[in-house]
């Protein structure tokens, strides 16, 4: 394929917003405001133990209230599932179980390290870390514009006296996910215990030096400056390139076969977590993939 330049131009996208703070901070509620003022189908996937229905008299929305395991797995399958009912706003209330939560990628992590033969915790985070990226990656692809809550914690660094002994400073809060997470949304508001927002980062400009809280009119004016870019039309289905799994992206071979709970056979299919049993695992997840289909069927 030839390379070529063209003409920068901003198009219509969907919003990718983030809400962080401690408990107590409002994220559900402001969440809720901003996905009213954006206006269409509003539907929460619920981690909170049924928390996101207490707002129910704020606006019309749908929950899906997604319980422990929190693999990225079942996340993806919750984000699916409200694509294919013509949710149009998403709140993700919160992203931080699928992190911290149980059955979440720490735990998966740990659990992957142990069943290394040499207990190598590096080595689990090369197992690990596709199936973190494949629900990033699934949340930038979504039709769907995507609120994510997250909690946050105090965070802390580690820095060097004049004497050049080594101290521990606070350092602000940190959300409770991964560290490079926050490259990943349009808009990141951390919000105090008075509800008011501080922006951490905002590539619309529309929220620089401002401190508020977060209103419905937060969502109007957020999705009057996401629809002024250009409306990019699909590509002809002939020009669209089929994706190839790769290599070692197991994450097809996970959710079909939790979908038939082969996992219950295979103890949580066994490549996800570094065990190649049957033998047509070890020629990689297409192959793995038929044999699951085989033996549970469409």
């Amino acid at each position: 394929m030839t390379m070529e330049f063209t003409k920068a131009e901003r198009k219509r996208g969907k919003l990718r917003l983030a809400l962080q703070s401690p408990s107590g901070g409002g994220k559900t509620y402001s969440a809720l405001l901003i996905a009213k003022g954006i206006g269409g189908k509003v539907g929460m996937i619920d981690t909170e133990k049924g928390s996101g229905s207490l707002y129910a008299d704020l606006c019309d929305y749908v929950v899906l209230e997604l319980t422990a395991p929190f693999s990225p797995e079942r996340y993806i399958e919750a984000i699916q599932t409200a694509e294919k009912v013509g949710i149009e706003v998403l709140i993700i209330d919160s992203l931080s179980h699928e992190w911290t939560g149980q059955g979440g990628i720490l735990e998966i992590h740990d659990n992957a390290t142990q069943l290394d033969s040499k207990k190598n915790s590096f080595t689990a985070w090369k197992k690990v870390t596709p199936r973190h990226n494949a629900l990033i990656e699934k949340m930038l692809q979504s039709s769907c514009h995507i609120i994510a809550t997250m909690r946050s914690k105090q965070g802390y660094i580690v820095s060097e006296d004049d004497t050049g002994k080594q101290k521990i400073k606070k350092a602000g809060l940190e959300p409770i996910q991964r560290a490079d997470l926050e490259f990943e949304f349009t808009t990141i508001f951390e919000l105090s215990q008075d509800h008011y927002a501080n922006i951490i980062k905002d590539r619309s400009s529309l929220f620089d030096g401002k401190v508020f809280v977060p209103t419905e009119n937060t969502g109007k004016v957020l999705i009057e400056w996401l629809n002024t870019g250009k409306v990019v039309e699909p590509k002809p289905q002939s020009e669209v390139e089929k994706p190839k799994p790769a290599k070692d992206d197991w994450t097809e071979v996970w959710v079909y076969g939790r979908k038939k709970q082969a996992y219950a056979d295979w103890a949580g299919l066994g490549p996800i977590l570094g065990v190649r049993t049957p033998a047509e695992w070890k020629q990689g997840p297409v192959k793995a993939l038929e044999v699951v289909k085989k033996l549970y069927p469409e």
